[in-house]
C-alpha cells in the first residue's frame, strides 16, 4: 500500500476520534475527496518541477503516534529561544505536552487547535477564519485539512498584543521508525492588534519525519503580525510548509524564513492583500550542504491599490545541495500605485550545488512600480583575496562574505535574542567563528 493509499484509508480511522456531527468535519470530508482525486503533487506540475516527493511516498509513514512521550526541558531547552520569556505551545509527535508549554488566556487566547475545534466557545471565530483562506485544491493543504486537529491556536483581540512572543515547537521524538505529521495552526490578529510568533519543527533521532504544515493567519485593519520560521532539522526530516495570509487595510505582515536543515523542505507561502495601503515582507536566509534541498514558492496578491511587498531571499548552496526559488506577484487591474519588489540572489560554493530559480511577475494595471530580480554565482575572488591579503584565512574569509551576503535578511529581524540565535546558526552552517560576539 502505497502513502496516498495508507492515508486515504486512515480517514476512516481518524473519523473515530473526532465528532463528525461538527460542522468542521464536513470541510474534512470535502478535503479527504479532493486529495483522493488530485494525490500527491508530481514534477510534471510546473509548480513542482524542481521538487520530487517520490521517495517519501516510499516509506511506511505512521499517521498516528502508538505512544505518548514525555520529555524534560533540559533535554530540548537549546531548540527554544530560551534567552527571553516567551509563551510556548509545545507538541510531542503531534500531541500537546502541557508539561513543556506555557499558554494564556489573559486578554487573549494562546492555546490549541483541538479545543478551538471542539469547544462551543470558540464556534464563532471557527465559523468566520477556519479554512477561509488556505487552498481548497492543493493536494496537500487539502490533506492536512483532512486531518486537522492539533496545532496551534492564537487570537488577539481588538487592540490588543501579548505581554511577550509566542513559540510553536514542534517535537518529534523518533520512537516511531517514520511517522507523519499534519498540524494545522489559525493565527488572527484583529483591528490594531500585534504579536511575534516563532516556529520550529525538530527530530531528536534519525528516524524519519514527513511535517507537512499548514498555517492560516489574518490581519486585520492596522494590525502587525511578526512570524519567523526557524528550518534546522536533522537530515532524516522533511517537511512541507504551507502558509496562507490575509490582510487588511494598513495591516502590516513580516515573515521570516530561515532554512538551514533537513533533508527535503518546501515553503508555500502565499499573502492575500485584501484592502489598501497594506505592507507585506517575505525575507529570507537559506544555507544548505550535502544533499539538502529547499524549495521557496511565494505568491503576493495585490487586489486593491497603494499597497507594498517586499522580498528578499538569499541562498548559499554547498556539496551537493539544490535550491529552488519560484516567487509570484500578481497586480490586479485595480491595485494602482503598487509598489511590489522581488530580489532572489544565490552563492554556489559547489561545483556540484544547484539553483533554480523563476521570479514572476503578472501585471494588469499600468500605474505601478514593480521591480524582480535574480543572480546565482561565486564568492567574489577579488573580495576573498582583499580579505586573505589583511591576515584572514581564506575560509573564514569565505564565511565573512557569505555572512555578509545574508546579513541584510537579518537585520529586519525584530527579536534582538532571536537575531544572535540565528546568527550562532549561521556560524554552526558554516563551521567558523565569524569573529563578533555571539
Amino acid at each position: 500500500m502505497d502513502l496516498k493509499d495508507k492515508l486515504i484509508s486512515s480517514f476512516m480511522a481518524f473519523e473515530n476520534n473526532v465528532d463528525v456531527n461538527h460542522p468542521v468535519h464536513d470541510i474534512r470530508s470535502e478535503a479527504i475527496k479532493t486529495f483522493e482525486a488530485k494525490g500527491f503533487p508530481t514534477k510534471k506540475q510546473e509548480a513542482w518541477k524542481y521538487t520530487s516527493l517520490n521517495n517519501l511516498q516510499k516509506v511506511d509513514f505512521s499517521v498516528f503516534p502508538k505512544v505518548e512521550n514525555a520529555l524534560e526541558y533540559k533535554d530540548v531547552k537549546k531548540y527554544f529561544l530560551h534567552e527571553i520569556d516567551t509563551y510556548k505551545i509545545v507538541f510531542i509527535d503531534g500531541v500537546y505536552s502541557s508539561y513543556l508549554s506555557e499558554t494564556t488566556h489573559d486578554g487573549v487566547d494562546v492555546c490549541l487547535m483541538s479545543s478551538a475545534l471542539t469547544k462551543p466557545m470558540y464556534k464563532q471565530v471557527i465559523d468566520v477564519y477556519f479554512n477561509k483562506v488556505a487552498s481548497k485544491d492543493e493536494s496537500l493543504t487539502t490533506l492536512n485539512t483532512a486531518f486537522s486537529k492539533e496545532g496551534a491556536y492564537i487570537y488577539i483581540p481588538k487592540n490588543k498584543a501579548p505581554r511577550k512572543p509566542i513559540q510553536i515547537l514542534h517535537l518529534a521524538t523518533g520512537n516511531e521508525a517514520a511517522l507523519m505529521l499534519q498540524p494545522r495552526n489559525l493565527i488572527i490578529a484583529e483591528e490594531n492588534a500585534e504579536l511575534q510568533v516563532i516556529e520550529r519543527h525538530q527530530s531528536l533521532t534519525g528516524n524519519e519525519v514527513f511535517t507537512n504544515s499548514v498555517t492560516e493567519i489574518f490581519a486585520a485593519k492596522d494590525a502587525i503580525v511578526d512570524y519567523y520560521k526557524v528550518q534546522n532539522d536533522v537530515n532524516t526530516a522533511s517537511l512541507v510548509d504551507n502558509t496562507y495570509i490575509s490582510q487588511k487595510d494598513n495591516s502590516v505582515v513580516r515573515v521570516h524564513t530561515f532554512s538551514f536543515g533537513g533533508k527535503l523542505t518546501r515553503n508555500n507561502l502565499n499573502f492575500y492583500q485584501n484592502g489598501e495601503r497594506i505592507d507585506s515582507t517575505l525575507k529570507g536566509i537559506t544555507i544548505l550542504g550535502e544533499k539538502q534541498h529547499v524549495d521557496h514558492h511565494t505568491l503576493v496578491h495585490h487586489a486593491e491599490p497603494n499597497c507594498e511587498s517586499h522580498q528578499d531571499y538569499k541562498g548559499v548552496f554547498g556539496e551537493r545541495s539544490t535550491g529552488v526559488f519560484n516567487g509570484k506577484i500578481i497586480v490586479d487591474k485595480i491595485a494602482q500605485k503598487t509598489n511590489a519588489f522581488q530580489q532572489n540572489n544565490n552563492v554556489l560554493i559547489s561545483d556540484k550545488a544547484t539553483v533554480n530559480s523563476k521570479p514572476q511577475l503578472e501585471i494588469f494595471a499600468d500605474d505601478v512600480k514593480c521591480s524582480h530580480g535574480c543572480t546565482i554565482g561565486q564568492l567574489d575572488e577579488e573580495a576573498l583575496f582583499y580579505l586573505q591579503s589583511r591576515g584572514i584565512p581564506k575560509k573564514e574569509a569565505a564565511a565573512l562574505l557569505m555572512y555578509a551576503f545574508a546579513n541584510n535578511v537579518l537585520e529586519s529581524v525584530r527579536i534582538p535574542e532571536l537575531k544572535t540565535r540565528i546568527n550562532k546558526l549561521i556560524a554552526n552552517k558554516l563551521g567558523v567563528r565569524l569573529g563578533f560576539e555571539l
